[in-house]
């Protein structure tokens, strides 16, 4: 994973286009016309976990003219600036959270629904030695939910 360089702002909740163009700035990169309708989109609404694939129908159904390679490219260029945080679930399929700071997540298999995991719920008391030569960046934890069985 990598890490936000120092410095890089933290993604705001809330956010107006001015704040988002500041923050694209702020992480080095762009204020593109797509990448700020797209910005918008994720910050506005506050902390939120989005798949490509929802990204990109909602910036449609907003009448932002993009293809989802563009969103694609777009959300993992967020996520090298530090602005996102990139939640694999399965294979290929991953969420995109704009809380960035450590945290855990519940998955619901049956919705596909991905849910922070309140904050002190798991301890985590101690780590594996890093391999020579590496550091640990930081530790992944996706609980997987399913209904509870009807009798």
């Amino acid at each position: 994973m990598h890490r936000p360089p120092s410095g890089t702002p933290k993604s705001p909740t809330g956010a107006t286009q001015g704040d988002v163009t500041k923050l694209l700035r702020g992480a080095g990169l762009r204020s593109t016309r797509q990448r700020v309708e797209l910005a918008h989109l994720l910050f506005a609404g506050g902390d939120r976990h989005v798949t490509a694939e929802a990204l990109h129908e909602e910036a449609l159904a907003r009448k932002v003219p993009v293809s989802l390679a563009t969103v694609y490219n777009t959300l993992h260029q967020f996520t090298e600036a530090g602005l996102l945080r990139e939640v694999a679930v399965e294979g290929a399929k991953s969420y995109f959270d704009t809380n960035t700071s450590n945290h855990y997540h519940f998955f619901c298999e049956h919705s596909g629904k991905l849910m922070d995991i309140a904050t002190g719920s798991i301890r985590i008391k101690a780590l594996p030695a890093a391999p020579d030569g590496m550091v640990i960046s930081r530790v992944d934890v996706l609980v997987r939910l399913v209904d509870k069985p009807t009798r």
